[in-house]
């Protein structure tokens, strides 16, 4: 799969992308045992269950009845399924699994919206570039459903990733990639212009927040080569960073004493011995895989190192901009990344030579996600998706912050230079890490 999906796409392709994603959806589900598929493994997030029917919920109340006429068979599970939860906003959920409906009805409406929807996706006379609904055609809300799915499939990784490790059944990694020792250090950016989001009239699908186009200048800076490593992490550990009041902004410190925050979420100490939990398995903490922390606990460490986090078009330019200011080309290699579900865990952050933008900053798309210090806000031009306008808009409220490249369960689709990630700046759990800057 591309990294970007373009109007040339036939229905029946965008038709198989949505059946891919199910089978990469349901394979999931799959991996827990069903006696806990009940289970809350985060707490601000629903329990799994409600995913379980949310991904067919989202795809029947997008094109159901508003593109296909479809007339719902259970309004009351179409509701019950049609909105997730923003972390940490709001107070933590307080039901408990009996609210829940049964799995084998839960299963039942899953299948009830696919037979439906996938019998009319089946006539072969749909027009998919012809207006939908709101003016906008089928083409785009089938580009919507797919990428929803996919960007859960992402969130459900790294929630299962807290489940206790029995609750699961475990899957294999590929071999893992051997790297060299790590040298590293900072790059030098050169000043120079970088485009932020999508044209109008781009061939990318793109969702609402990623338009419209803009060009940003973007003053010199160094930039870490490689993503911070959880050896480098451990040394802010070991020298105090938990317990220095200076390198904490007043709410940041107030959650982390709160709510006893003194490590990575992903991190457990034994002793004198410090243990990574990853999906399958606990093993010595990989010093040379990318640390994966929240927003304040990333602006924490750049403090401690006299360093900052890159701002959205900082990270841009570092990833994407060439030294005659123009945006280069950078598309995944498939074979060297670590993104689009080949793996479960994270790699060594030097582990591929093939994957360096132009300014020689390497792993900058998979592998974990990059805090900016950019709060997510809207671009220029910016116009909601009517038919679904809480996608970003909700999200403009000074509280979130902005997220560039993608991690080991990002789809390749949702590589392309325009994507913006978002999370609340307490949040531990996404597969986050991050790169320092020096101005």
């Amino acid at each position: 799969m591309l990294a970007t999906q373009t109007i040339a796409e036939t229905g029946r392709e965008l038709a198989n992308r949505l059946f891919h994603a199910r089978r990469q959806s349901d394979a999931l589900f799959n991996v827990v045992r069903n006696d806990f598929l009940y289970e809350r493994p985060i707490p601000e997030r629903h329990r799994i269950v409600f995913y379980v029917g949310h991904l067919e919920a989202f795809d029947w109340n997008l094109l159901g009845d508003r593109v296909f006429g479809l007339k719902s068979v259970q309004p009351e599970l179409d509701r019950l399924f049609a909105f997730g939860i923003d972390p940490v906003g709001g107070g933590l959920p307080a039901d408990v699994p009996a609210d829940w409906p049964a799995l084998d009805r839960v299963h039942q409406y899953v299948n009830r919206c696919r037979m439906a929807l996938d019998e009319k996706l089946a006539a072969g006379d749909l027009a998919y570039d012809s207006p939908a609904c709101d003016g906008f055609p089928l083409r785009t809300l089938l580009n919507v459903a797919i990428e929803h799915r996919l960007m859960h499939l992402e969130t459900l990784a790294y929630m299962l990733h807290q489940l206790p490790l029995d609750q699961k059944i475990p899957q294999a990694d590929p071999p893992a990639p051997s790297a060299p020792p790590l040298v590293g250090g900072m790059v030098r950016i050169s000043a120079g212009s970088v485009t932020l989001g999508l044209a109008r009239d781009s061939e990318t699908f793109g969702w609402d927040n990623e338009f419209v186009a803009h060009t940003v200048e973007v003053g010199g800076f160094e930039i870490d080569q490689y993503k911070v490593t959880n050896q480098q992490y451990l040394e802010f550990i070991q020298a105090g960073g938990y317990e220095t009041r200076a390198f904490w902004s007043d709410d940041d410190w107030n959650w982390k004493t709160e709510k006893g925050i003194s490590r990575p979420i992903f991190w457990r100490q034994d002793g004198n011995q410090w243990l990574y939990r990853t999906m399958f398995n606990e093993l010595p903490l990989p010093l040379d895989w990318p640390v994966y922390v929240s927003h304040a606990e990333a602006q924490a460490y750049a403090r401690w190192a006299g360093k900052s986090l890159p701002t959205e078009a900082e990270w841009q330019r570092a990833a994407y901009g060439t030294e005659v200011e123009t945006d280069s080309k950078l598309h995944p290699n498939l074979e060297a990344g670590n993104f689009d579900f080949r793996r479960w865990n994270p790699v060594p952050v030097n582990a591929s030579s093939q994957d360096q933008s132009a300014f020689v900053a390497h792993d900058m798309l998979g592998n974990g996600w990059e805090w900016t210090s950019t709060l997510f806000d809207q671009f220029p031009g910016f116009e909601p998706f009517p038919f679904y306008r809480g996608y970003s808009a909700d999200f403009f409220d000074g509280k979130h912050f902005v997220m560039k490249g993608g991690s080991a369960r990002t789809a390749a689709c949702m590589l392309r230079p325009s994507f913006r990630n978002w999370f609340q700046p307490h949040y531990q759990y996404a597969y986050a890490g991050f790169r320092c800057v020096h101005r």
